[in-house]
């Protein structure tokens, strides 16, 4: 994902080195991982490398933000050895650059929704490091308890919940619009709420057409009226627009000037640094769009890939990492979920562990992330900035017009 997708705290300005020094006067070559990672996650990845022990090699950590997919780019001898990748869809773009993963370690990459992703004509290219639930909604009990509403149990319950705040003085929503892919994530839990098929059908077309589909419309006329209300986000559009993830949880629980916010797990170790009280802090997770519906669990997360030439040290360094244990350190300091696992979290991460663990067919991978360009942040993401711009805070009378719009321009974008 682009546009600072895991800047929690600061952003690491320089490359990061584990091992030995001798590296860098060039006597022994470096295992070179590249990530997407800064701040509280990247410091927490040195915390899992330094804790897989005495390497035998130096293992650089280059920390790429937005552009990990320039790894790819690479002439072979300066490209990274391993890559962790947060856009799993972009494994089959770049095969030619891969190396298949040793079968001894292969199997996590050919479970669930990783299978499609990651397997590719019988040949693993990829294991899941890091999941991501991004059906998460974190909130402050002690506002919900002082106005008297609980967590909803479906769509027009949040909708009566945020007018009822709205009514008690209380701003229901913050809203990170600076990092585009916190607007697809409401919208791509919305779709799959009420049309897990389309979703399914989208994610794995080979030419999708998100604007020939009525059922993406009507998402977007759903998240318009959330969007619309007067009152709803805090600051209002003009400032969720120059907020990014970690400053829309800071506006919950640090300035205490929303209700709520819309993240996925990783965004636990802000919350609790931020918290006025770590007592008041609740999640509920994203519900059904109607009585008697699933729930929407939309997923993410960041795969583990070899690129070509292999070498004996980085096949050692991935395998070291796909260790059950190998993430141990990082969980402990909160904010990250191994798919599969359901124990050693902290209460609230469990819940979401235990939930991504449940078979069901409202289980789909992020769709943004499985549309190339088109899910990106001259794509889905744009259009979706400028929904936000045409409806937020303007009133229902505005959503229809900005839909039409909204699809009209993907349109555009998909013969484009």
């Amino acid at each position: 994902m682009l546009s600072s997708r895991r800047t929690f705290l600061a952003a690491a300005g320089t490359l990061l080195l584990t091992g030995c020094s001798s590296d860098v006067l060039g006597l022994r070559r470096a295992v070179r991982v590249a990530v997407s990672w800064s701040g509280e996650e990247l410091r927490a990845f040195h915390t899992v490398l330094d804790d897989l022990g005495a390497l035998g090699y130096p293992v650089e950590v280059v920390p790429l933000g937005d552009d990990i997919s320039t790894a790819f780019g690479s002439p072979a001898a300066r490209r990274p050895d391993v890559v962790m990748l947060p856009q799993p869809g972009l494994v089959r773009q770049h095969l030619k650059e891969l190396a298949p993963i040793p079968d001894d370690i292969a199997r996590p990459g050919q479970a669930r929704l990783w299978r499609e992703l990651l397997v590719q004509d019988g040949t693993t290219y990829g294991v899941p490091f890091k999941t991501a639930h991004k059906s998460a909604v974190w909130y402050r009990p002690s506002v919900f308890e002082k106005v008297g509403v609980q967590p909803p149990q479906h769509w027009s319950e949040w909708l009566s919940l945020n007018r009822t705040l709205v009514q008690a003085g209380v701003t229901p929503l913050a809203l990170g619009a600076g990092d585009g892919w916190v607007l697809t994530d409401f919208l791509e839990n919305i779709l799959l709420g009420i049309a897990p098929s389309v979703y399914a059908g989208l994610a794995t077309a080979e030419h999708p057409r998100p604007s020939q589909q009525p059922q993406f419309a009507a998402a977007l006329r759903l998240l318009g009226t959330m969007w619309s209300a007067p009152g709803a986000l805090a600051g209002g559009v003009n400032e969720s627009l120059v907020q990014q993830f970690p400053d829309a949880l800071v506006e919950v629980f640090g300035h205490r000037r929303a209700a709520m916010v819309l993240a996925s797990d990783f965004a636990e170790p802000v919350v609790r640094s931020f918290a006025a009280d770590p007592r008041d802090i609740g999640l509920f997770t994203f519900p059904p769009m109607s009585s008697g519906a699933a729930a929407p669990v939309v997923v993410g997360g960041d795969v583990m890939v070899l690129t070509s030439p292999i070498t004996d040290n980085s096949r050692d360094l991935v395998r070291r990492l796909a260790q059950p244990t190998a993430v141990d350190p990082w969980i402990k300091e909160s904010g990250f979920l191994v798919d599969g696992r359901t124990t050693g979290y902290t209460p609230e991460l469990t819940r979401l562990a235990e939930q991504l663990a449940l078979p069901g067919k409202q289980l789909q991978f992020d769709l943004s992330d499985l549309l190339g360009a088109l899910g990106g942040i001259n794509g889905l993401w744009k259009v979706l900035t400028d929904f936000l711009i045409a409806v937020g805070g303007h009133g229902a009378d505005a959503v229809p017009a900005a839909v039409d719009t909204a699809m009209s321009d993907l349109q555009k974008l998909e013969e484009s």
